[in-house]
């Protein structure tokens, strides 16, 4: 399949296709599911799918290590896997691309292995405003240690990094530049080049994260003169844990390793100094993940095309889709584009006037549409644009505009039915009535008799507004839940029979409705009483399992461990 066809790309899928009649021929007994969480991780093709499946099956056998023949067919498809990476991104040789579990390992590998060993009191690192936590904490890690300082480039309105300013930020001081060459929130391609002539022009070295950018654009590192680029295979339609980190052969050679272990070394010995093995193995401890390398080879043979296609048919029908959707969220007129401008990349982040990010999206779930809400591991940028968190629909080329329609018309539905707000004054009163005796046994007794996830949601969101708001006074630091996505509170009171009563709040509505069953679950115990229930089977037994998960999504976990904590000390 070298020609780009949408439907055709499509069917490669099969997580997607399974739920095609649901679209496709008004089929109600099909499930939905419209996946537009593909800045997170995409989908994967069934030929990378069969491609893991087929090694284990027919040369499952550790690579550079035996000389059995089921060693040597492993090691050739893992080593051809290399060579694949080097001519898709432009290597000069093999020897500059190294296996790590993702992105994020090869940013740490650079921080660590050179920054650290380089840096100096007072020198300057330089990150973009928009950056990922992957190209932010281990950057803060290693300044720490070394005592380097760390400049910040600014973003345009449109949320690009602003060129005007880099004369500024980058100076003779500078000695790293770490950028994303697409930011994971805000979807624009920043102007790399320029930066990493900048970088180049004071002796700094450049490292780009590719991780966004893989999937859309054709990469030839030689072009773009960066020190060091990173990606991971699983943003590309590949497997999960494999990871690239490309870097200039004569800066790897310099680089102290990152790990020890076997395979990255030549010699071992209690007597003598241990001596490392040559590029690329210095840097690959252990044994990798070879099977998903390997189907990492068959998803670069499966994009290629794509990507170097001279009619550029794939890059369109993404334009395509990303124009179409922007435009529809543009007509409703609660949506708030987080920055100006149509984006580059199929990722569009918004907010909803009147309603929190969390809320929405899990209206939207109930509707069979994923989409991601949150500081999407972008905390510093949120804070830049003051905002807590935002909505992001980010788009892969077997997405369709029928989809799309979908979503726009889910979304309209949860905003003008008012699915989330508009409950009535009846209906809050039996649901308050029905609390008012032994809360926990209702709650149970309501979770049983609620069999659909819509249903469910509906329930929590019934809950949710019968739960007294804390005064704004107590919504303070000292009540705050760290570990919340969603702003929560909690306040904790003890009775002179040696009970515990909980009061707590939030500024999502659904984590509202949820701290009701966690307070009904808690309140009027013992401290004994409180560490000794079982909060998992509680909430598996009422279906409610995946929103006590330890998730960036909602950090109810955070709520239960702190009212144990509160309680720890106590008789």
């Amino acid at each position: 399949m070298n020609i780009f066809e949408p439907q055709l790309f499509r069917r490669q899928f099969p997580l997607i296709v399974s739920h095609d009649k649901f679209l496709t021929e008004s089929d109600r007994t099909i499930s939905p599911l419209i996946y537009f969480d593909n800045a997170a991780t995409t989908q994967k093709p069934k030929q990378v799918i069969d491609v893991q499946q087929h090694y284990y099956n027919n040369f499952n056998a550790n690579v550079h290590r035996a000389s059995h023949q089921l060693s040597s067919k492993a090691t050739f498809a893992f080593e051809k896997a290399r060579s694949l990476v080097q001519e898709f991104i432009g290597a000069k040789s093999v020897k500059e691309i190294i296996w790590t579990k993702g992105a994020t390992e090869s940013i740490n590998i650079v921080a660590q292995s050179l920054g650290r060993n380089t840096l100096k009191p007072e020198d300057e690192i330089v990150l973009c405003a928009s950056e990922h936590h992957a190209n932010i904490v281990p950057w803060q890690i290693v300044a720490e240690q070394t005592g380097a300082v760390i400049k910040v480039l600014p973003l345009t309105s449109h949320g690009y990094i602003d060129i005007d300013e880099i004369d500024k930020i980058i100076t003779d001081k500078t000695k790293f530049v770490a950028c994303a060459h697409i930011s994971n929130v805000l979807g624009r391609i920043n102007p790399i080049k320029q930066l990493i002539a900048k970088a180049k022009s004071v002796g700094a070295i450049s490292l780009i994260d590719g991780a966004q950018a893989v999937a859309h654009l054709s990469i030839d590192v030689q072009l773009l003169a960066c020190d060091f680029y990173v990606f991971s295979a699983h943003k590309m339609y590949g497997p999960t844990g494999v990871g690239v980190l490309y870097g200039k052969k004569e800066l790897l050679e310099n680089m102290q390793p990152y790990q020890g272990g076997g395979e990255m070394i030549k010699k071992v010995s209690f007597n003598q100094a241990t001596t490392f093995n040559s590029l690329p193995f210095k840097f690959e401890a252990g044994t990798p993940n070879i099977a998903g390398i390997i189907a990492f080879a068959e998803c670069i043979d499966f994009l290629i095309p794509f990507l170097t296609d001279v009619k550029n048919s794939y890059s369109l029908y993404e334009q395509k889709l990303i124009n179409y959707c922007y435009q529809a969220l543009d007509k409703i007129e609660q949506v708030k584009f987080i920055v100006g401008g149509t984006p580059d990349v199929g990722v569009i982040a918004f907010t909803i006037t009147g309603h929190h990010n969390h809320d929405i999206a899990m209206s939207l779930d109930t509707f069979g549409i994923a989409i991601r809400s949150g500081h999407h591991c972008a905390m510093p940028l949120m804070a830049y644009l003051n905002l807590t968190g935002c909505l992001r629909v980010s788009l892969a080329a077997y997405n369709s505009l029928e989809e799309i329609d979908y979503f726009i018309a889910s979304l309209k539905n949860i905003l003008l039915e008012g699915a989330l707000e508009q409950i009535s004054k009846h209906e809050e009163e039996e649901v308050l009535s029905s609390l008012a005796t032994n809360e926990i046994e209702n709650i149970i007794t309501l979770f049983s008799n609620t069999k659909s996830w819509d249903s469910r949601h509906r329930e929590i969101m019934l809950l949710g507004k019968t739960l007294p708001r804390l005064h704004k006074a107590l919504r303070s630091d000292t009540t705050l839940i760290s570990g919340c996505e969603s702003l929560a509170w909690l306040k904790l009171e003890y009775s002179e029979q040696g009970l515990y009563m909980f009061t707590a709040d939030s500024d999502a509505k659904i984590i509202r409705g949820l701290l009701v069953i966690v307070l009904a679950a808690y309140n009027k115990k013992t401290a004994i009483q409180i560490h000794e229930f079982n909060i998992n089977a509680y909430f598996s037994h009422l279906g409610l399992m995946q929103h006590l998960s330890p998730s960036r999504g909602n950090g109810l976990l955070a709520i239960v461990d702190k009212i144990k904590l509160l309680t720890k000390n106590s008789d």
